[in-house]
């Protein structure tokens, strides 16, 4: 359970409440029946309201002490019979809706720390709070209820919209941010991306080629703690609306992430590669430049993406293959080790 030295908690709720908020229907129990807490399943106790969305893991339903539980139709013969029930068609979302009502995000009231550098061009909205040794360059324009962490630099031009949150450690520049944004710390968005003529030598070493794109990003993304983001060369990079990149993520110069996608940590795309709308890809998915993946498609972990890939593919492996060709390649494989071994004995 949530420790409360980190996280304000709210409640209790009832369980029809708790039905309205996460969109579930009461299967069985109390409506009127007070719950206080939100947990997994293994650690509820006679409070608390706990999820099970894999059914995988039915035997912590059978086993837990939770007062209700939010489940899929096909398990609610497998809980305890002293267990309320909610059904939801998404579990998972659900307890996500309900888990945010016990904790929602806590409102700040708007303050500027006085060690904060802040260019007097600047354009600052109400509620903002910026921190610590933060620096706001010329220029900037900061909506209504925009939090800037500790240490974080913000350069000369930038815009950012309502209620985006910036972690402590953060640079920005060249960049245009919507609103209800997050930011992690240590993120980079907007340096100049790897672009360079490669010179043998002979003319003087590589000529950098001066990039003079920005990056966008559209409203509901979360870009995670390191992650770095190039500013275009010539056009921009765009991160579509509600894209979720998780940290240690390298995005490249042009990339552009169309809405709902979703990058896994230390993937890399590399530059002017674009990506349709709920694109996804697993940990250290390497995608190479200039290509195309379809809306929808999947990157398995590891994936080393050469070439386009269609809408709603599933890809694996490195050079990455469709997951049927992938698994054919892998049985045959395993059938001629097995052979040879009984050749050599």
């Amino acid at each position: 359970m949530a420790d409360p030295r980190f996280f304000k908690k709210k409640g209790p709720f009832t369980l029809e409440e708790l039905a309205e908020i996460g969109q579930c229907e009461i299967y069985r129990g109390d409506p009127t029946l007070l719950i206080h807490d939100v947990a997994s399943l293994n650690e509820a106790d006679t409070t608390c309201i706990g999820v099970l969305y894999n059914t995988k893991h039915h035997a912590l339903l059978q086993d837990t002490k939770a007062l209700a539980c939010i489940l899929g139709e096909e398990m609610v013969d497998r809980a305890p019979q002293n267990t309320a029930l909610l059904v939801a068609k998404y579990p998972h979302r659900s307890f996500a809706m309900i888990a945010t009502a016990f904790y929602p995000q806590e409102k700040k009231a708007g303050r500027i720390d006085p060690t904060a550098i802040i260019d007097p061009s600047s354009k600052l909205g109400e509620d903002v709070i910026i921190g610590p040794l933060a620096i706001i360059g010329a220029n900037v324009e900061i909506d209504d209820g925009v939090v800037v962490g500790a240490h974080t630099v913000i350069e000369e031009g930038v815009s950012i919209g309502k209620n985006t949150i910036i972690g402590s450690h953060v640079s920005i520049s060249h960049a245009i941010i919507g609103k209800c944004v997050n930011i992690k710390p240590g993120a980079c968005i907007g340096q100049s991306g790897f672009g360079f003529f490669m010179d043998s030598g002979d003319m003087g070493g590589h000529v950098p080629v001066p990039q003079l794109g920005r990056v966008l990003i559209h409203d509901y993304v979360e870009i995670g703690a390191n992650t770095t983001v190039d500013r275009g060369s010539g056009a921009d990079t765009i991160i579509g609306l509600g894209t979720r990149i998780d940290n240690l993520v390298m995005v490249a110069h042009n990339v552009h992430f169309s809405k709902g996608c979703v990058m896994v940590t230390q993937t890399g795309i590399a530059g002017s590669t674009k990506l349709g709308d709920y694109v996804a890809a697993g940990g250290q998915v390497g995608i190479a430049d200039n290509l195309k993946i379809g809306s929808g498609a999947r990157l398995a972990a590891k994936c080393g993406i050469m070439r386009d890939v269609d809408p709603k593919e599933v890809m694996m492996g490195s050079p990455a293959l469709p997951f049927k060709t992938f698994f054919r390649q892998v049985a045959v494989l395993k059938k001629l080790v097995e052979d040879t071994r009984k050749k050599v004995s």
